[in-house]
């Protein structure tokens, strides 16, 4: 229990530069409150005491603006920064060492029964406000920038970027996981692209018309 204590701590002192010391994270961090709420209310609900694990939840939703249900499945480490307005769904599966920014949903998309919410690997970053909805997987060290939706499978170390997001693979290269803003869009790159290759053929074309312009000039 302490081992874990102390990692989520850790998790906390790591990633957020703005906090101070151990002390002030566990007194005074919703998100830290909300994720220790959260391993109470799991335990009383894989001992089937599910109306007090959802009193728990609830308690914790009230007091930190943050609703993780008691049924999601959290692994080691997890960060929420700020978390006002963060929700977690019931089926919920989250790796270690995942970071959350404030706003961010991970739901389903209707109601249907069994799993219906999104499974997120190992070291993955979802931005803030960013919504991801649906039973399928957010691979590891991917990224979800803030705004995103999310309605299909993410790969690994691929970031998702854009309504509803589209998939940028990273070369299977590990990004910067704290870094919700500075991703490639592939909507600009794509008009990029086409940008270039209108110049081209504006080009072309130009010398086209220019060689039968001399060409009626001779004949002439």
């Amino acid at each position: 229990m302490f081992k874990q204590l102390k990692e989520e701590l850790d998790s906390f002192m790591e990633r957020d530069p703005a906090a101070r010391s151990r002390l002030e994270v566990y007194f005074l961090y919703s998100g830290f409150k909300a994720v220790r709420a959260y391993r109470r209310a799991h335990w009383f609900y894989e001992h089937n005491m599910k109306f007090i694990a959802r009193y728990l939840s609830q308690r914790a939703r009230h007091k930190t603006g943050i609703e993780i249900h008691p049924g999601a499945t959290i692994g080691k480490g997890l960060f929420i920064d700020h978390g006002m307005g963060v929700v977690i769904g019931e089926t919920t599966v989250i790796g270690d060492n995942c970071t959350l920014y404030q706003g961010v949903t991970l739901g389903g998309t209707g109601k249907d029964h069994g799993k219906r919410h999104p499974t997120l690997g190992n070291n993955v970053m979802v931005g803030s406000g960013a919504k991801v909805l649906g039973p399928f997987r957010v691979g590891d060290n991917a990224r979800v920038a803030a705004g995103a939706v999310v309605l299909d499978e993410v790969p690994d170390n691929a970031t998702a970027v854009g309504v509803p997001a589209r998939v940028v693979r990273l070369n299977g290269v590990r990004p910067c996981n704290l870094d919700q803003i500075h991703v490639a869009d592939p909507v600009s790159q794509e008009l990029c692209q086409m940008a270039l290759k209108l110049r081209e053929l504006q080009k072309q074309l130009d010398e086209i018309i220019k060689q039968r312009g001399e060409n009626c000039d001779e004949n002439l």
